[in-house]
């Protein structure tokens, strides 16, 4: 037998004996620890099934009076509750952390967007984060849609994008980009507002907005 192949079971064993002799002289520091992250984990679990998941179905119960108001348009109703039923400012206070919480940012953006309070609408629709293929960029566009009320053009140009490249489909996008090119001729940007109604000819050309973009790309392209 060489050196070497004495020599490798000894360091085996040699190691072994190193990490025996670590966990006897740590093993209630180690015991510490295990039993701090298994508590930890039962009170996550503990935590989402005693506290969380029932404030989520209280806060589902609450609110449906609000998304009525707000399906029949009754902005006011909507935002600050009947007096029965909370708003959706109330749903958001008394119920964060929830899934319905942050839905209620979509809506009361949406209710002061319609109310005309832009600043009120665009904190609370980019408060709102969700994956929804259908919400989610609509949530973006009208935070665009309240920047460019209050003439926070650039602001307004990150929403778009990121409405358009969220709602990525025959329907939402060429509309978010078609605003976006409008905010760029706002801002005599006229190259950008060209190359972005060209994306729309080209990547939509089915869609409803490129039935006349050619218009607007001949327009931009008339002022470059």
């Amino acid at each position: 037998m060489s050196k070497t192949e004495i020599e490798q079971p000894l360091q085996l064993s040699n190691s072994m004996s190193r990490t025996s002799f670590f966990i006897q002289e740590n093993r209630k520091s180690l015991l510490v620890i295990g039993g701090t992250v298994i508590g930890l984990i039962l009170l996550f679990f503990a935590y989402q099934t005693f506290y969380l998941a029932p404030r989520e179905t209280e806060a589902i119960n609450q609110m449906f009076k609000a998304q009525q108001y707000w399906e029949q348009k009754d902005w006011d109703k909507a935002i600050k509750g009947d007096g029965n039923f909370p708003g959706f400012e109330k749903i958001i206070s008394e119920y964060d952390n929830t899934k319905s919480a942050n839905l209620a940012y979509y809506y009361l953006g949406i209710a002061y967007l319609n109310k005309g309070e832009y600043q009120k609408a665009a904190e609370n629709l980019t408060n709102y984060s969700g994956s929804d293929p259908i919400l989610a960029p609509e949530a973006l566009g009208a935070a665009g849609d309240a920047y460019v009320e209050l003439k926070n053009y650039d602001d307004a140009i990150t929403f778009y994008k990121k409405a358009a490249s969220k709602g990525d489909n025959l329907f939402a996008a060429p509309i978010y980009l078609k605003k976006l090119g409008l905010v760029y001729e706002e801002q005599k940007d006229f190259k950008s507002a060209v190359d972005t109604y060209t994306k729309i000819k080209n990547d939509y050309p089915e869609s409803s907005t490129a039935t006349n973009i050619d218009m607007y790309i001949a327009r931009a392209e008339g002022k470059l």
